[in-house]
């Protein structure tokens, strides 16, 4: 019973709030008094240099920290790539991790054993509140390779708390921007851009130039601080400024008729 008092006590830590580094010491000492070395709740990123919103909590030795980063291991690492298509926890000397390796990812298990990191016990995170964007796992590197069976159950239990505990404190310290309104105008502009009209297109579509069209769109750019079209239709999406249904209601909009019209003969009429 020992093993899932640890576990409750952790998850109440968890579910009375608190940072991800307060929340890192608790699992810290949750999993040593488990039987655990070290752990490491993370997002399959660079260790040294995790994007934005990305969880990196581990107590892995600095010197592996830096090697995995250095020699960008963590593209090809076997553990963190069976965790991304896992639904059920593993150890690492599975048949379905350490089979088939290619020397490069050989030379991953053979570094981690330089640092004392055998047999780690890894539990596949695939949660609808974390970033899309990245995978995740948390792996526990045991002290005896005699732990009980509840011990990793009681890690089992701890992690998703853990994880949805990190995500949310990394979302509240880098909260989106808050983006300035467009105008009626680059609105239009930009539902008329989602559809992968050009600026001369819309512009006879609104009855502008073609160069005011390219200025709205340029100021919604600044406005949404991002770099392009496309992203600039992304966030607006993003921050319902413009709406799906929009941009199907422009698209269904009649076109304007064509200036010319060109006969058979090649006669052109008003």
């Amino acid at each position: 019973m020992h093993q899932f008092e640890v576990a409750q006590g952790f998850i109440e830590q968890c579910q009375a709030g608190g940072s991800a580094e307060a929340l890192a010491h608790g699992f810290q000492r949750a999993t040593e008094a488990l039987g655990f070395r070290h752990f490491a709740c993370c997002s399959h990123v660079d260790p040294l240099q995790p994007p934005r919103r990305a969880v990196m909590l581990h107590t892995y030795p600095k010197e592996w920290a830096r090697l995995f980063s250095e020699l960008e291991f963590f593209d090809i690492d076997p553990v963190l790539l069976r965790a991304a298509r896992a639904q059920v926890p593993f150890f690492w000397d599975t048949a379905t991790v350490a089979v088939d390796l290619s020397p490069p990812q050989q030379e991953i298990f053979h570094e981690a054993r330089r640092y004392g990191l055998v047999r780690g016990y890894t539990v596949p995170i695939h949660s609808v509140h974390g970033p899309r964007d990245f995978r995740a796992s948390c792996t526990v590197v045991p002290d005896s390779q005699q732990l009980s069976s509840a011990a990793y159950l009681a890690v089992q239990l701890m992690v998703p708390y853990m994880y949805e505990a990190a995500t949310r404190d990394a979302a509240a310290k880098d909260p989106p921007p808050i983006q300035k309104p467009l105008s009626r105008r680059e609105r239009q502009c930009l539902e008329l851009a989602a559809q992968g009209k050009s600026d001369w297109v819309s512009s006879k579509i609104l009855g502008l130039s073609e160069r005011t069209v390219h200025n709205h769109v340029e100021n919604a750019k600044r406005r949404l601080q991002v770099a392009t079209r496309v992203q600039a239709v992304v966030h607006a999406l993003a921050g319902q400024q413009i709406s799906l249904g929009d941009v199907v209601r422009c698209e269904s909009q009649p076109q304007p008729q064509p200036l010319f019209v060109v006969r058979a003969r090649g006669k052109i009429a008003n």
